[in-house]
């Protein structure tokens, strides 16, 4: 269970980062920051939350079973 959770914690702040890092590049690119930043960042945090949500959702059955 513990190798699961440092994956899913791994796994959300990759999410992140890749979406702020894309953010800041678009925002490069057509000179508007920090719009897709922000953007960048609400995407890959409720990108995050919902795998998350998904690989736990296993865990989260069997309990209530």
């Amino acid at each position: 269970m513990a190798l699961v959770v440092l994956g899913i914690g791994w796994y959300i702040a990759i999410c992140i980062i890749i979406g702020v890092v894309a953010g800041i590049w678009l925002d490069g690119k057509v000179n508007t920051r920090p719009i897709f930043s922000v953007v960048g960042l609400v995407v890959g945090l409720a990108t995050g939350i919902y795998g998350a949500y998904r690989m736990l959702l296993p865990f989260i059955k069997k309990g209530h079973s």
